[in-house]
C-alpha cells in the first residue's frame, strides 16, 4: 500500500511539474497570440490543450503545389525562432503542421488554421491562401525563441480587397536587387500581393531594352542631384543605376514565389527626359535634352505627332511584356504638360487629322493625350494585357476599360468608379509614404517631402465607402501606398518611411471596416515590430511612444 501511495505521489508530483512548466512557458511570453497584423476575420478559441511547437514537429505538405510554402514555414521558424524543424512526406498522428488544399473552401486567398493538441492544420482553396495562413502563424509567434505554445483555436480569414499593393520609385534614387527582395519580403509579411515598380522618369531610365540600348547608356545617369527641395545648389556628382533583364526576371521570380505580381511602370508621354536624352528625335523640339537633376514637372515630353514615337513605345512595351507576366502594365499618364504639343507642327497636324476639337471641358491637346493613351491601350490589349494609369487620364477621352489609379485624393477614383472604371486607391491624403509621419519633424527625422501622413491617417482610409453605390464599389479593386524617392536616398530610410505605415495599410486592404480599431492595432503592430527588428528593418516608433 505504501508502495502504491509512493507511485501515486510520484505521478501527482510529475503532473505538478509539467503543469508548472507549461505555466512557466506562458509567463515567459512563449505563447502565440493570434491577434496579428492584419487582423484575421475570425478567431475562435477552443477548449483543450494547445499545440507544443518544438524541434520534434514535422511540417507536412502532401500536395506538391505546397512544397515551397512548406519551405517558407521552415525558413521562418529557423530564422525567427531559431528552431530547425523537418519537412516530412506524411502526417504523423501528432506533432505535425499540415499544409493542405481544400476545394470546399470558397475564397481564393482565404485560409483556415485549426490548432489542437496533436497538430496544426493550415488549409486554403489555393496555395496562396495557405501562404497567408503561414504568415498569420509566423506573426503569432513574433518575438518568441525556441519552444512555444499554440493555443487551441480555429481561425477563419480572407481579404477584403483583391488588389493589395505597394509602390517603389527607383528612378529618383536607385535601389538594387538585394533591397528590392527585402521590400518584397516586407510586403509578403503584410499579406500584400501587387508590387508597383516605377522604373523610369525624368531623373533616370532604369530598365534595359535591347532594341534601344542608349536608354541605359545615356538615359540612366544624371549629371547631378539637387540638394534639398530644389535649392540653387546641387552636389555636382553623376548618379545612376539600372537593371539588366536577368535581374528583372530574378525579381519577378522572387515575387512570384511570394504570390506577389510585379506591375512595371513606364511613365508616358510625360516624365520622359531619361528617354529623350538617349533618343532626342522622340521629342517635339529634337533637343538637346538632359537627364534631370532637379525634381518636378518638365515641359519636354514625347511627341504625339511622330509615328516613330509609337514605334518606340511599342518596342519598349514588347520587351517589357517578355519580362513581366503581369496582367497589368502601368503607363503613368500623369503630369504631362502640353506646352510643346501646342507649339509642335506635327502634333497640331495630328490633332487636325483626327478631328480633335476643344470644348468647355478639354483642350484639343488633352484629347490628343486621350488618343495617345487609347492607342497604347489597344496595343497592350492585343497582347492580352490591361492598362493602368494615374487619375489624370480622366481628363482626356478614355476607354472605360482603363484602370485608374487615384492619387490626387480619393475624389477622382470615386468618380471614375461611378463611370465604370476599375479603380485602385492611392491618394496623397493617406498613402504617400514619402511624406513625414510626425508633426515634430524639424529635428530627429530624416529629410522628407514636406507634407504629413501619420500612421493613424493611413489607418483611417476606406477605399470603398458606403456612400458609393453597390455597383461603383465593385469597381474598387483595392489600395496601395507609394514610396517616391526624391528624398529617400538609402535603404534604411526607405524602410523607415514605410514602416509601420505598411502595417496600417495592410489592415485597410485586408480587414473589414467594422473590425478596425486603431488603439488595438497599435498593440498588435508593436508585436510585429519584433519581426522587423529580427530582419534588420528600421521603423518609425512615434505611435508606440504616444501609447505609453
Amino acid at each position: 500500500m505504501n508502495a502504491m501511495k509512493r507511485v501515486v505521489m510520484l505521478f501527482v508530483c510529475l503532473a505538478f511539474v509539467l503543469t508548472s512548466m507549461a505555466v512557466s512557458v506562458n509567463q515567459n511570453g512563449q505563447t502565440a497570440k493570434y491577434e496579428v497584423v492584419p487582423l484575421p476575420r475570425e478567431i475562435v478559441m477552443q477548449k483543450g490543450e494547445g499545440f507544443v511547437l518544438n524541434q520534434q514537429v514535422v511540417i507536412v505538405a502532401d500536395d506538391g503545389r505546397l512544397k515551397r510554402n512548406a519551405e517558407f514555414l521552415r525558413e521562418y521558424l529557423r530564422e525567427e525562432m531559431q528552431m530547425d524543424v523537418a519537412i516530412g512526406k506524411k502526417a504523423a498522428k501528432d506533432k505535425a503542421i499540415v499544409l493542405r488544399l481544400n476545394e470546399k473552401m470558397t475564397e481564393p486567398e482565404g485560409y483556415r488554421i485549426s490548432v489542437d493538441r496533436k497538430r496544426v492544420t493550415i488549409e486554403g482553396l489555393t496555395p496562396q491562401g495557405v501562404f497567408y495562413g503561414i504568415q498569420t502563424l509566423r506573426k503569432s509567434l513574433s518575438g518568441l525563441k525556441g519552444e512555444a505554445i499554440l493555443p487551441a483555436a480555429v481561425i477563419e480569414d480572407a481579404p477584403r480587397f483583391g488588389y493589395r499593393g505597394m509602390h517603389l520609385d527607383v528612378a529618383r534614387h536607385f535601389f538594387g536587387v538585394a533591397f528590392v527582395k527585402k521590400y518584397l519580403d516586407a510586403m509578403a509579411m503584410h499579406n500584400m500581393n501587387r508590387f508597383h515598380w516605377h522604373l523610369t522618369d525624368d531623373q533616370g531610365w532604369r530598365v534595359a531594352i535591347d532594341r534601344y540600348p542608349k536608354l541605359v547608356e545615356k538615359g540612366s545617369v544624371r549629371g547631378y542631384t539637387v540638394l534639398g527641395r530644389n535649392s540653387a545648389i546641387d552636389d555636382g556628382t553623376p548618379y545612376g543605376g539600372s537593371y539588366t533583364k536577368e535581374e528583372l526576371k530574378e525579381i519577378v521570380n522572387y515575387a512570384q514565389e511570394r504570390y506577389i505580381t510585379v506591375i512595371p511602370e513606364i511613365d508616358m508621354p510625360g516624365h520622359m527626359l531619361g528617354a529623350l536624352k538617349a533618343y532626342p528625335e522622340l521629342g517635339c523640339t529634337g533637343g538637346p535634352y538632359e537627364v534631370e537633376g532637379h525634381w518636378g514637372v518638365f515641359d519636354d515630353i514625347l511627341c504625339a505627332g511622330k509615328e516613330e514615337t509609337f514605334r518606340f513605345v511599342e518596342g519598349v512595351l514588347t520587351e517589357l511584356m517578355e519580362i513581366f507576366p503581369s496582367e497589368y502594365i502601368h503607363i503613368g499618364g500623369d503630369e504631362a504638360p502640353k506646352v510643346r504639343w501646342e507649339q509642335c507642327q506635327r502634333c497640331q497636324q495630328r490633332i487636325k487629322e483626327l478631328g480633335l476639337k476643344a470644348d468647355g471641358n478639354q483642350k484639343a491637346e488633352a484629347r490628343l493625350q486621350g488618343y495617345f493613351t487609347k492607342r497604347v491601350e489597344a496595343f497592350l490589349n492585343s497582347h492580352g494585357r490591361k492598362l493602368i494609369g494615374w487619375d489624370e487620364l480622366m481628363e482626356s477621352d478614355m476607354n472605360e476599360s482603363a484602370t485608374i489609379m487615384s492619387w490626387r485624393g480619393v475624389k477622382g477614383g470615386l468618380a471614375a468608379s461611378q463611370k465604370g472604371h476599375d479603380v485602385i486607391m492611392a491618394p496623397t491624403s493617406h498613402c504617400y509614404f514619402d511624406y513625414y509621419q510626425t508633426k515634430d519633424h524639424e529635428w530627429g527625422e530624416p529629410f522628407s517631402f514636406a507634407n504629413l501622413i501619420t500612421v493613424e491617417t493611413t489607418y483611417g482610409l476606406d477605399p470603398a465607402p458606403e456612400t458609393l453605390s453597390a455597383e461603383a464599389r465593385k469597381h474598387i479593386l483595392g489600395a496601395q501606398a507609394n514610396l517616391w524617392t526624391e528624398y529617400v536616398t538609402c535603404e534604411s530610410q526607405a524602410f523607415y518611411q514605410v514602416l509601420p505605415r505598411m502595417g496600417a495599410l495592410s489592415e485597410v486592404q485586408w480587414v473589414m471596416p467594422e473590425q478596425k480599431d486603431f488603439k488595438a492595432f497599435v498593440e498588435r503592430e508593436r508585436r510585429l515590430t519584433l519581426l522587423y527588428k529580427a530582419h534588420g528593418w528600421p521603423f518609425a516608433e512615434h505611435i508606440f511612444r504616444a501609447s505609453l
